[in-house]
């Protein structure tokens, strides 16, 4: 049975046999095509002579159709547009007996840039790139009654003349008359369907702009009962401009300085726990409720995950082993420009989600917090060509936004290990890219970005390799990004790994896998890791001692979103994935994690004694080494997924951030974290401009070579005698260690020994007393400093 998606009302800007003027200047009786799908998603088109009609919603999934009349007529003289002559058509609607009518309405060629939905001075102005496009036809949805996002008028579809409406490679159109705000719209588009030719054209699918400001689709996150809502674009050019403030004052932290905490905006406040009202759970503005929170810790930076318009129903689009699951982490992005819109409070929708996004960054720099953004540009939503999810991209042009091998039938490279790879070295997709992170840094004030499997963006349009990526030295090079931190997760699912070898022209940082790595093998104590951790504590010289890199472009982390959480690093050997129904087979299986003599829960007193120290070593190391440390949301309390290391379809407490079991921990795990964190903020000596020379640390070791020891001691010599000890303890029994004489005037107090309870585990102010001696408890670490003697 055939179901209409939506009623719509089709005005062409071709002129065609239906369509001719005659004498009197009055359109003669042309046809209309009314599209309905069917089940298949297959148009069943039927014409309707002698005017234009609407349709009845048959069967209503993403919208109503409304019953009545409409007359066209079009009025015809020449005008001067944008410098050159153009046609003027005047459309005027008779009002449905429901609604005022949305018209009239005036019609122009329109310009080509920019590109997306701009108000010129006669106008809103409508453009799209589609190189390989044949037809275009812009589809606007016109808001009723004054309720936003719907419209009882039906589809109103205009065709562009490609001799009026196209300049070069863009589409465009303008109109006037339209609504300033709340006008849904989208492109259908045709053209050549040889899919060998790397062509995915299809006229019935309504698709996204690429360069759509604001996407409206359902408003709630997670409302099963609008899981097929169909996503548009739309706009806002009535909002006043954001109130920055007078006197606007970036935080400008400089790298070296920088505390990085990962977060997702959802899941920080989506528990009940959070103590928020049911409105504001897991919105921007419920960052703002909890910056006491990133204050207590000790953060300057949060690192958000993905906050571009996302689909989280994307998974139960078909039947599928993974259809019970619900994407919270967003690394499926829809559109590169839009705030995603279920992040709004109470349901907001687009325009106050691009609001208090702007709010919440307000509110973090006030406090004295950067944010950065998790971006996603090495693939899209729209998955593979065996089960294609069209939005945007693939039906306006494929060839041109996606890698492909026209070798083997046109199919989609793959890289990114998410069914398609975007081509992002094709100089459009790049002016895309670049335009996009512009409009996040000039429109939202956000102070840097993470770059998603940024591998990817090192590949050329055939998916080589290249080894100066026109991209990332653009990225580099570009004004605007200039104050911008940008950093590289430098690997992607091609096994392109370019840990230390990232194209940088001095300015990328980069995820530091190998730091990762590194750091969990030496604190577990595997053999023969004593030397590497040396090098990875004290800047990672081996790999970003080049040029003029420095050390805080290793971003140092233990964890990070994808992986196990620090408890669980701690407490499982295996990973357990059960809940994601792909049999365990997803998620990585080289973890390098020690559960401490049990898996999983275990109410054993020495092995989560165990467990609590390693915790600790872990986080020190992660504070007292050169370069850019980051920390996970949640570690702070030692948050669990129960061994899932790969939960990104889990919107629930497998995620979300446990407000209750930090304040069950405030005074325990919490202080240590928050402790360890502050203290590196406020000793220079782990936070070096340049990297270590001879005169900066004494290693206290003379067993460099031996591969099953595992302990290593050190002094980072401090600015007028204000030195520190380090040593780590991985093996499995005491160590007895002969502690270094102290600086002249200077005696040694003990910060930190792990070992120990809290809150003696961690006194900022230091416990005199310390001997020439001191025994280390199996995998523990202990720090002293060097402070004036009493």
């Amino acid at each position: 049975m055939a179901t209409f998606v939506y009623s719509r009302q089709r005005i062409s800007m071709l002129q065609s046999p239906f369509c001719e003027t005659n004498s009197a200047n009055k359109l003669a009786p042309f046809s209309y095509t009314g599209v309905a799908v069917n089940s298949s998603g297959l148009g069943a088109s039927q014409v309707l002579h002698m005017g234009v009609k609407s349709s009845k919603l048959a069967s209503g999934c993403y919208g109503r159709g409304l019953s009545g009349k409409t007359r066209g007529g079009v009025d015809s003289c020449w005008t001067k547009v944008y410098g050159r002559r153009a046609q003027e058509r005047v459309l005027e609607e008779e009002a449905p007996q429901t609604s005022e009518a949305p018209g009239p309405f005036k019609l122009f060629p329109g310009q080509a840039f920019p590109l997306g939905v701009s108000e010129v001075d006669n106008g809103i102005n409508f453009a799209v790139f589609s190189q390989n496009a044949t037809a275009v036809t812009l589809c606007l949805s016109l808001p009723s009654s004054g309720k936003v996002g719907t419209s009882d008028d039906g589809m109103i579809e205009l065709g562009l003349d490609p001799r009026e409406n196209k300049t070069g490679d863009i589409w465009h159109i303008c109109i006037e008359g339209l609504p300033r705000r709340s006008v849904l719209y989208g492109y259908r588009m045709d053209g050549p369907r040889n899919w060998r030719d790397g062509h995915r054209f299809d006229s019935n699918i309504m698709l996204i702009d690429p360069y759509a400001k604001l996407v409206e689709g359902r408003r709630i996150f997670g409302d099963s009962s609008q899981k097929l809502s169909k996503f548009m674009g739309t706009y806002d050019f009535d909002s006043l401009p954001f109130d920055w403030g007078d006197d606007i004052k970036l935080p400008n932290i400089p790298e070296k300085d920088l505390v990085i905490y990962e977060m997702n905006v959802r899941a920080f406040t989506a528990d009940e726990s959070s103590g928020l009202d049911v409105n504001t759970r897991g919105s921007y503005l419920g960052v703002i409720e909890k910056i006491p929170h990133l204050l207590e810790l000790g953060v300057n930076a949060v690192e958000l995950l993905p906050v571009f318009e996302f689909d989280e129903f994307e998974f139960q689009r078909c039947r599928n082993p993974r259809d019970h699951m619900i994407n919270t982490w967003g690394y499926s992005t829809i559109n590169f420009f839009s705030p995603m819109s279920r992040y709004a409070s109470s349901g907001g929708g687009p325009v106050n989600a691009s609001q208090e996004f702007k709010e919440m960054v307000k509110a973090l720099h006030n406090s004295g917090i950067e944010v950065i953004l998790d971006v996603v540009y090495n693939h899209t939503n729209e998955a593979d060509d065996e089960h294609p999810n069209t939005t945007s991209f693939r039906g306006i042009d494929n060839k041109v936004y996606y890698m492909l091998d026209l070798n083997n039938g046109g199919r989609l490279l793959n890289f990114s290990g998410c069914g398609n790879t975007l081509n992002c070295n094709h100089p459009v997709v790049m002016e895309l890219i670049l335009d996009s992170l512009r409009h996040w840094v000039t429109e939202y004030h956000v102070d840097g970005f993470r770059f998603d499997l940024a591998s990817v963006l090192c590949r050329g349009t055939d998916g080589s390799p290249l080894s100066a990526p026109p991209l990332i030295r653009a990225i580099a090079k570009d004004a605007t990004l200039s104050r911008c931190k940008i950093i590289a997760e430098p690997w992607d699912c091609g096994g392109l790994y370019l840990v230390g070898g990232f194209p940088n022209w001095d300015r990328w940082a980069e995820w530091n896998g190998k730091y990762r790595d590194d750091m969990r093998r030496f604190i577990k104590g595997d053999a023969g890791m004593k030397g590497i951790f040396a090098t990875r504590v004290s800047g990672s010289a081996d790999l970003y001692k080049v040029n003029k890199r420095k050390p805080y472009h290793s971003i140092n982390f233990v964890i990070a979103h994808d992986g196990f959480t620090l408890y669980d690093l701690v407490s499982y050997n295996f990973k357990h994935n059960d809940a994601n129904g792909e049999g365990g087979n997803d998620g990585c299986n080289d973890n390098y994690s020690w559960n401490c003599g049990a898996e999983g829960e275990t109410d054993d007193a020495n092995i989560k004694a165990l467990r609590s120290r390693q915790m600790k070593n872990f986080h020190l190391a992660l504070m007292v080494s050169q370069g850019t440390p980051m920390m996970m949301m949640g570690d702070e309390y030692g948050h669990t997924r129960y061994g899932n290391n790969n939960s990104y379809g889990h919107d629930t407490g497998i995620n979300n951030f446990q407000w209750r079991q930090l304040d069950e921990r405030r005074k325990s795990h919490f202080r240590f974290f928050s402790e360890a964190i502050k203290f590196r903020k406020t000793h220079s000596v782990f936070r070096h401009e340049d990297f270590l020379k001879k005169g900066d640390v004494k290693w206290h070791e003379d067993n460099w070579d031996n591969p099953e020891s595992k302990f290593l001691a050190f002094t980072l010599h401090g600015e007028n005698g204000g030195d520190i000890y380090l040593a780590f303890n991985a093996h499995d029994y005491f160590v007895k260690v002969s502690i270094p004489p102290p600086p002249q005037n200077r005696s040694w107090y003990r910060v930190v020994d792990t070992n120990l309870f809290s809150p003696d585990d961690f006194i900022s102010e230091g416990v005199s007393g310390i001997g020439s001696t001191y025994k280390i408890a199996p995998y523990s670490s202990i720090l002293l400093e060097a402070k004036p003697a009493a």
